[in-house]
């Protein structure tokens, strides 16, 4: 026996021991109950936080929108509230104090106003404020100042409760957003885990069957060729196909969960009828132009219109017709202003603007323009009939004010406007004094 036989044949019989140690069944049934076990792991894992994300975007379909929608229309209850009271106080007659004041008592009794305590006794409040003075007896001075106590506390509520909506619907984003950011690290973990698993699979596929393979064939080369050849089996590899397809599953759910998530963040920004940026959001545009303009020197104009006689339109032909109405004078205000402007519904038939980087003699010309196009392309009724509006415009100079003040001075300019007859932009003076009575 040569040197070489004597090293081959030293050389085989530990390769064969080793086998038997570690068979390629067992090797293949440890790993696939590995592999298995930790399969079946990561879709539990994945699975759950699937089921986390859903329950979240459960509850804001189910619970948070619903309840932000109800504090977003007690808002605008307490906000028609205020104007009405400031109807009664500003009546100059009996009929028209106890028409607004009907108009009160149907707002202060509207079920709605219930459903929060703070609404109810607020409201039940202003009712028994308006119906104090006796009829015949001018408004008073404290009658006023009492009044302003209470428009602002109206005023202060309405904001508080669309503070609230919005928070809640910001809470719920943020917890779906965590749910979601916790999810993709989960799955990043996952997949490195995957990754180190196969691996050790390649490590222990190489080591217990490829290299013992290696040797056996060495072995069978040896042998005489017209010799029987054994059979080989191969050990198949299907079982990371699951782990693809619960990636694949959750991966649509993400796109699906993110999806929502848009639209709820549009929900929760945008006018659902208009179109165009709710109150929250319109203050916080506005919030930051002003901030802008404040650091860098430049001009800035606030803006309130209100649509004349919208009331009677409602009473007249309907809220549908109103609602046309209003979404109309939406588009026209969107196709009229600058890309720079921002606009966002108000509250009710009243809209409010703000115009970056100008002047209120420029912002002036802009708010007649939009006057001009309204009384040139009224609103088209959907059975062909055209329904002529008009629409009161207040500007006020933000330069160097905030946006509280400056949006009270628009309001003034507003109800000048509306008392000098309607149809008409006014821009308030820097001296103007306490809203006028129309």
């Amino acid at each position: 026996m040569s040197t070489d036989d004597r090293k081959s044949a030293g050389r085989y019989p530990l390769a064969a021991d080793a086998v038997r140690r570690w068979p390629a069944g067992t090797v293949l049934a440890v790993l696939g109950s590995v592999f298995a076990l930790v399969a079946v792991s990561l879709v539990v894992l994945l699975a759950v936080d699937q089921r986390m994300v859903t329950d979240v975007v459960a509850r804001l379909h189910d619970e948070t929108v619903p309840w932000t929608l109800e504090r977003q229309r007690l808002a605008r209850n307490l906000e028609e509230l205020r104007l009405g009271g400031q109807r009664v106080l500003t009546a100059t007659d009996e009929v028209s104090r106890e028409d607004a004041l009907f108009l009160v008592r149907i707002l202060a009794a509207h079920p709605g106003m219930g459903e929060d305590p703070r609404t109810a006794a607020l409201a039940a409040e202003v009712e028994r404020f308006l119906v104090k003075p006796p009829a015949g007896r001018p408004v008073s001075a404290a009658d006023l100042k009492a009044w302003e106590a209470l428009s602002a506390r109206l005023r202060l509520l309405a904001d508080d409760l669309s503070v609230e909506g919005g928070q809640r619907v910001s809470a719920e984003l943020d917890r779906m957003s965590a749910a979601v950011e916790q999810t993709r690290y989960k799955l990043l973990f996952n997949l490195v885990l995957v990754g180190a698993f196969l691996g050790s699979f390649l490590f222990i596929l190489r080591r217990y069957l490829i290299q013992p393979l290696q040797r056996i064939h060495g072995v069978l080369t040896s042998l005489d060729a017209r010799g029987p050849l054994p059979a080989l089996s191969s050990a198949p590899m299907a079982e990371i196909h699951a782990v693809e397809e619960a990636i694949v599953r959750f991966h649509a759910t993400l796109r699906e969960n993110e999806d929502v998530r848009r639209k709820l963040e549009r929900l929760a920004t945008t006018d659902g009828l208009t179109g165009l940026a709710n109150r929250r959001h319109f203050l916080g545009q506005a919030a930051e132009e002003m901030a802008r303009a404040r650091r860098y020197g430049r001009p800035i104009t606030v803006g309130l219109a209100d649509l004349d006689h919208f009331k009677q339109v409602n009473d007249r032909f309907g809220h549908a017709v109103g609602d046309h109405v209003l979404q109309s004078f939406a588009t026209l205000v969107a196709e009229t202003l600058r890309q720079t402007d921002r606009v966002g519904r108000y509250g009710g038939e009243e809209f409010a603007f703000i115009f970056p980087e100008t002047t209120p003699e420029e912002a002036l010309r802009l708010a007649g323009r939009l006057r001009e196009r309204l009384a040139a392309a009224p609103p088209l009724l959907p059975d062909g009939s055209v329904l002529p509006v008009t629409v009161s415009i207040g500007l006020a100079d933000a330069t160097g004010r905030d946006l509280e003040e400056s949006l009270a001075q628009a309001d003034i300019a507003l109800y000048q406007a509306k008392g000098s007859g309607r149809d008409r932009c006014v821009l308030a003076s820097q001296d103007a004094g306490p809203d006028p009575q129309p």
